[in-house]
């Protein structure tokens, strides 16, 4: 099943929002303001709920189930800000209809952390300084935990290219990639005031 919508249905979703008029296609309006009942599981817990047909998921778990620890960045799918699993898979929330995931497992941040313990991902972060203003945290920590899930023991090269497609402003990179490569015990202890990665090599900011 495809999650996510290309840019420009996007943009004609928030652009239509409460300006039908001036775009002249009130058809559209009609049908993008239409209810519909949805069914997810968010990090375990079932939800019953009624959202617009153009409701984006990432407004429907931030201002529906109040879940706001996913950040809306870029809202073209770009940043990794908004980075949920959907039924285990990656996805950006921001160009992710809420309908079209109905029946669908959500796991966001809120969810990683299990009886009081942060998931080992978290944790990293937080030991080896992965984070700045925090913005962008919350993606970079989905996404990580996504590669985590199938490749438990990544190579530094490995870790690069998949965290590509999520990005930051504050860090230079360095210290979240510490982070995931040390997330589940497999790397040396971080060095203090230093990186383990080979500070010479450039990083490609295209999209993963």
């Amino acid at each position: 099943m495809t999650y996510s919508l290309d840019v420009d249905c996007l943009t004609s979703i928030r652009h239509f929002e409460g300006r039908g008029s001036y775009f002249g296609s009130s058809e559209i309006m009609a049908v993008s303001d239409m209810n519909q009942t949805i069914h997810l599981r968010v990090n375990g817990a079932g939800h019953q709920l009624e959202v617009p047909a153009r409701r984006l998921l990432v407004d429907c778990l931030r201002y529906d189930l109040g879940l706001t620890g996913t950040k809306e960045g870029c809202s073209v799918g770009v940043c990794g800000a908004c980075t949920v699993l959907i039924d285990g898979q990656m996805a950006a929330s921001c160009i992710t209809l809420a309908v079209a995931v109905d029946g669908a497992e959500i796991t966001t941040i809120e969810g990683l952390a299990q009886d009081g313990r942060l998931h080992p991902v978290q944790q990293a972060f937080i030991d080896y300084g992965g984070f700045q203003c925090g913005i962008c945290t919350p993606g970079q920590v989905m996404a990580a935990k996504a590669l985590l899930d199938i490749n438990p023991h990544p190579s530094e090269a490995e870790v690069r290219e998949w965290m590509m497609g999520n990005l930051c402003r504050c860090t230079g990179y360095y210290k979240i990639l510490e982070s995931v490569v040390n997330a589940l015990g497999s790397k040396p202890e971080a060095t203090p005031g230093g990186s383990s990665l080979d500070s010479g090599e450039s990083r490609n900011d295209g999209v993963g």
